[in-house]
């Protein structure tokens, strides 16, 4: 059994700040990692997390500081990747244990049977995001390297459309390369983003695709041409990915309800 917690979009700033002057991000995922430090005898044995960007929402190496300090109390191995509000140089010096020196912040990483990919769908002062031909390359290399082997395949960016306008506006660009690039890997291979704030789940040539929802707000799944642009403060929590023999996803939400009640 190899297990990975996901979670996404935590938009850490400053001790004190409000985002976009509404919501405490920092008391949200301190909400989360102790609701996640109850229930470790329930879930059983966690090998790492994987946080699938947007760790900071100013790209400041304070708040890469402050989430550092608010993740510890899981105690479990950390690996991240950037997205649309992290900036590369800061997070690489935060986290250069772990990152690679110079260039874009791909990995990857073997846990138990699992092999990890994470992607760098970074674009610097833009909010969208691209794979680069650099990062493509580095993941069919990987896909080549991983040989079959169950593969959890990490980027910030949806490779699929959300249908909430507002969102896909700021998508990833090039969907099709990483179709493309996943599409003759024969094993088993979960592919897993943040970006939307919710969780979607759909088929990227042949695979599952799945989107965490964040700890801290979401978007709603509004159709509309008109459909207001902007967030809802509720908490939707993380995920865990599972593989026994093949992959389970698990939502967990940040509390717990009443009960339970015999029925």
């Amino acid at each position: 059994m190899t297990a990975i917690l996901q979670i996404t979009d935590t938009h850490i700033v400053a001790e004190g700040v409000l985002v976009s002057g509404k919501l405490d991000t920092r008391a949200a995922l301190k909400r989360l990692v102790s609701r996640l430090c109850s229930i470790q005898n329930k879930i059983g044995t966690v090998d790492a997390v994987l946080v699938s960007g947007d760790l900071s929402d100013d790209g400041s190496s304070e708040s890469y500081e402050q989430f550092k300090a608010l993740i510890a109390p899981l105690g479990l191995p950390l690996h991240i990747i950037p997205g649309n509000h992290d900036a590369r140089e800061p997070m690489r010096a935060a986290f250069a244990e772990q990152l690679p020196v110079k260039g874009p912040l791909n990995w990857h990483v073997q846990i138990g049977k699992v092999h990890m990919i994470g992607l760098d769908t970074l674009v610097e002062g833009h909010r969208h995001g691209t794979l680069t031909d650099e990062t493509l390359t580095y993941l069919r290399n990987a896909l080549i390297r991983a040989d079959g082997a169950p593969v959890l395949l990490a980027l910030h960016h949806p490779p699929f459309l959300s249908g909430i306008r507002f969102m896909d506006d700021i998508g990833l660009t090039n969907q099709g390369a990483i179709k493309q690039a996943v599409s003759r890997y024969s094993g088993k291979m979960h592919i897993v983003c943040g970006h939307i704030h919710s969780m979607m789940l759909t088929n990227i040539a042949g695979h599952v695709a799945i989107s965490a929802p964040s700890p801290n707000s979401t978007f709603e799944f509004d159709q509309r041409d008109e459909a207001p642009v902007g967030f809802f403060t509720q908490e939707g929590g993380c995920l865990l990915h599972r593989w026994n023999d093949g992959f389970q996803t698990v939502r967990i939400g940040p509390v717990a309800g009443a009960g339970p009640f015999s029925f």
